[in-house]
């Protein structure tokens, strides 16, 4: 069966605080339905492990994806796809913040995947692309809507009923991804970098800030303002802070417990 097929494997750093999620599925890394509910099955797992402060998601393929499982797509009835992209966008759910690293292609539903994460990493040989337009269909796991808001209408029209890709400096220039290096190892070791970075920050800030852009940039300015506001408030209660300023002021690296 199609549908069937490849592996999102889990992993987690030596202390527990970085979870690694890598797609594995062949050179090109195609995505099959089996594939989208293990993400949503390792987010779930992900989510509710205290231990775990930041993601990462990666390809041990040649490419991070070139997309979906396409033939596979006949199999499944009509009503399920209204589910669609439920699984795959489990990154952007998720309290915790997630880095992707993208090597190589980005297609269809890797690039709905890329776009769920919260900070993209890739390499020169990057490549984006919502090709779905040569197959007399749309993008359907949110690359639509998150790509307009990243990149603007008119250039996420363009790409997307062309079937453009998006090439690796445009793609940095775009803000879509935020670095790029000249290696696959470089790529990782930037990742790995970042990630520990972040782990060292207050979880409870860290979830903050990812709810609080995420849900502010889609209201009026005054109510993200709003919302920004009583976030902070929130933060002023939490042992985290406490600590932060404890540290700020004796000169030394703060420990945050995510309290």
């Amino acid at each position: 069966m199609a549908l069937t097929g490849g592996d999102v494997l889990l992993d987690r750093s030596p202390d527990g605080r970085i979870a690694y999620l890598t797609l594995s599925h062949g050179k090109y890394t195609v995505v099959t339905w089996e594939m989208r509910g293990l993400v949503a099955q390792r987010f779930a797992e992900i989510d509710r492990d205290p231990q775990v402060r930041v993601v990462v998601i990666r390809s041990d393929g040649e490419h991070f994806t070139s997309g979906g499982d396409i033939a596979g797509f006949m199999e499944v009835d009509p009503i399920d796809f209204t589910d669609l992209g439920h699984n795959v966008t489990a990154p952007a759910r998720s309290p915790k913040p997630v880095i992707a690293a993208i090597d190589g292609y980005c297609f269809g539903v890797g690039c709905e995947l890329a776009l769920s994460c919260d900070i993209r990493l890739g390499t020169g040989r990057t490549q984006f692309a919502l090709p779905e337009m040569n197959l007399g269909m749309i993008p359907g796991s949110g690359g639509t809507q998150r790509l307009s808001r990243l990149i603007g209408l008119s250039r996420a029209k363009f790409h997307i009923m062309t079937a453009t890709r998006i090439q690796a400096h445009q793609a940095l220039d775009w803000g879509i991804v935020a670095a790029l290096h000249d290696s696959r190892d470089e790529l990782n070791a930037a990742v790995d970098e970042l990630a520990a970075t972040m782990a060292d920050f207050s979880p409870a800030a860290q979830r903050t800030a990812k709810e609080v852009l995420d849900k502010g940039i889609d209201g009026p300015l005054y109510t993200g303002i709003d919302l920004e506001r009583k976030a902070y408030a929130m933060l002023r209660a939490t042992d985290d802070f406490a600590e932060g300023v404890s540290a700020f002021t004796e000169k030394r690296k703060p420990t945050f417990t995510g309290r």
